[in-house]
């Protein structure tokens, strides 16, 4: 009986094993769907309640559903039930297009993946970020996150966090106690001006850095920001306000380094060194003219180096790149190697620039004992420099322009210490053959031009614009030669100078006397509109009837009955008023001082 009982147990449990799968399955499906809020959609494990025009979260999401869609909704801070954080099947939750101004709470507790882009947020706060252990990957993009928002160590308690995204906020440094744990942060488009040194002290195992489109300058990075990044493969620091790459620069594994739209205008040579596993390169868009010869030593395995539209001068500083450009292999891709002056190599391709092209520095010999040197600097200046190999008292230095017919114009010369090594010529004319002449001296200003002088021609390159042009050289090596007119120049410019002061004085002094002679007048011998007709001011003489008007400014005589004056020549005197009076009527009728005094000449 008991065998048989085992027989028939065996047979059933063979029978329903197929159907378990389907019974677990129909049971899944409606436990799920008795547990979909009615104002969303369900399907499989995922939860549809975007763009409803909701306010709050639905009540009744049930266990099962791994993808949560809110977005595009008009959710507030106030919108998150309690039961949605004990919902512990929700992974992934996607919130941004909402109307939140904190980082929200009460979100399923075992959250991984957050989107919160395109919100209000100001605020985050630590105990926010503590109920979301597991959160992996947050975005915060699009928001109004400011540094003063963000509660210090806020990020810390998400201790899972590997990908912070904070792009287009609103904060001025980077955020301080970062997760230890961070292995992506972007940071781009915000007002960051500064990083301090321990900003990513503790974040090590970062990989991937975004800094691009803030207010970065060289003094806003500290030296050794990113010194203690051993795993990072990619910073970008496009956009901002550098004018040299920062120093100490993790080279272990870094891959992608982006300089683009800056203002750098130099590379120092030892900047990229250690960087063995770079293999993309950007620094287009800057303030380049030249490169040091050995800057791209150390990126053995660059595979892209990007330049484009940069100031490059296509003069002997660059024979070096035409060299190294041709040598290169083919797995390197090198773009944006072109001239921008001088203006006859503009928009040429600099690998293409041939040795006759470039005009380099040229080297004259004498026997050993004296080597000279010259370099044209633009259309009007020549730096010559020189090296002897004994002791030399004083240099002196002659040139003088060589016309077609090969006969020289007039010579200036320079004597100049022994202890100097070079001079500047300047005020040349463009385009114009220069010889020139290095000769030492003895103690007493002697020489022998057959035996140690040492002469050599330059040519100017034509008249082109150069900012360098009216900069004055400096230094005891650097002098200029003045022009024999220059002492009546100088007499000229201060004979103006004494004039200009003269007049101005002069105007001055003028100006000065019309103002006070002016409130003189107007204060003694004021008219106001209210005053009575026979407050005017009268006097007359007995041979005439006329009367003398007198007003703020002016004053006139005017015949009194139509009488004809007499004939003749008439004086008119101001007798100024007594002590103390400002008018006719402050003085005593017997004082004549009052008046003005007519007196008639015949």
């Amino acid at each position: 009986m008991e065998t048989q009982w085992r027989l028939w147990n065996k047979d059933w449990v063979s029978f329903i094993r197929p159907w378990i799968p389907i019974f677990l399955g129909l049971h899944l499906r409606f436990s799920q769907a008795s547990h979909c809020p009615e104002e969303c959609r369900c399907d499989r494990t995922f939860i549809y309640c975007n763009e409803r025009s909701l306010t709050s979260v639905p009540l009744g999401i049930g266990e099962g559903f791994k993808t949560l869609y809110l977005h595009n909704n008009q959710i507030n801070n106030a919108g998150f039930p309690l039961e949605l954080h004990h919902v512990a099947s929700v992974e992934t939750v996607y919130l941004y297009g909402n109307q939140l101004d904190e980082f929200p709470i009460n979100l399923p507790k075992n959250v991984r993946v957050l989107h919160l882009q395109e919100n209000n947020i100001q605020t985050i706060s630590r105990a926010a970020l503590a109920q979301v252990h597991w959160l992996e990957e947050l975005h915060l993009d699009d928001n109004s996150i400011s540094t003063v928002g963000v509660e210090e160590g806020a990020f810390r308690e998400a201790v899972s966090l590997k990908m912070l995204f904070l792009t287009k906020n609103h904060l001025s440094s980077v955020p301080i106690g970062l997760p230890d744990d961070l292995r992506e942060l972007r940071l781009d488009e915000n007002r960051i001006a500064v990083i301090a040194e321990e900003a990513f002290r503790n974040v090590t195992r970062l990989e991937r850095i975004l800094l691009d489109g803030n207010l970065l300058t060289d003094e806003g990075i500290a030296p050794k920001t990113f010194q203690d990044l051993v795993t990072l493969k990619e910073l970008s620091l496009a956009r901002n306000s550098l004018t040299y790459p920062p120093p100490f620069l993790p080279g272990e594994v870094l891959v992608k380094l982006n300089f683009q739209e800056n203002q750098i205008n130099q590379i120092p040579v030892r900047a990229l060194a250690g960087l063995h596993k770079l293999q993309r390169l950007d620094i287009s868009n800057n303030q380049l003219q030249s490169l040091t010869q050995g800057v791209f030593d150390g990126l053995i395995n660059l595979r892209q180096l990007t330049v484009r539209n940069n100031l490059w001068l296509c003069d002997c500083s660059i024979k070096w790149v035409v060299s190294w450009l041709k040598s290169l292999p083919a797995s390197l891709n090198v773009r944006g190697f072109m001239c921008h002056k001088p203006e006859k190599f503009r928009g040429m391709v600099i690998r293409e620039l041939s040795a006759e092209l470039i005009q380099c520095p040229q080297i004259t010999e004498t026997r050993e004992v004296l080597r000279v040197t010259f370099a044209i600097l633009n259309d009007s200046d020549i730096h010559v420099t020189w090296a002897a190999v004994f002791p030399v008292t004083a240099y002196k230095v002659t040139w003088a322009r060589m016309s077609p017919s090969l006969t020289g114009d007039t010579v200036r010369e320079r004597i100049v210490g022994g202890d100097h090594r070079g001079i500047r010529l300047t005020n040349l004319e463009p385009k114009s053959t220069y010889r020139i002449c290095v000769i030492p001296l003895d103690a007493f200003n002697n020489y022998w031009p057959k035996d140690d002088t040492v002469c050599t021609e330059a040519v100017t390159t034509p008249a082109l614009f150069n900012p360098d042009k009216n900069k004055r050289p400096s230094g005891p090596e650097q002098t200029t030669q003045q022009e024999p007119s220059s002492p009546f120049l100088l007499a000229g410019l201060i004979g103006g100078a004494v004039i200009v002061v003269l007049v101005v004085l002069l105007s001055m002094f003028c100006w000065h006397v019309h103002k006070k002679s002016h409130s003189n007048f107007t204060t003694k011998w004021k008219y106001n509109r209210d005053r009575r007709k026979d407050d005017y001011c009268e006097a007359g003489t007995k041979k005439d009837n006329s009367i003398l008007e007198m007003t703020e400014m002016s004053f006139q005589i005017v015949s009194l009955n139509n009488a004809q004056l007499l004939k003749g020549d008439f004086c008119i005197q101001p007798i100024y008023t007594c002590n103390g009076g400002v008018g006719f009527r402050d003085c005593p009728l017997g004082n004549n001082n009052d008046i003005f005094s007519i007196t008639m000449l015949d």
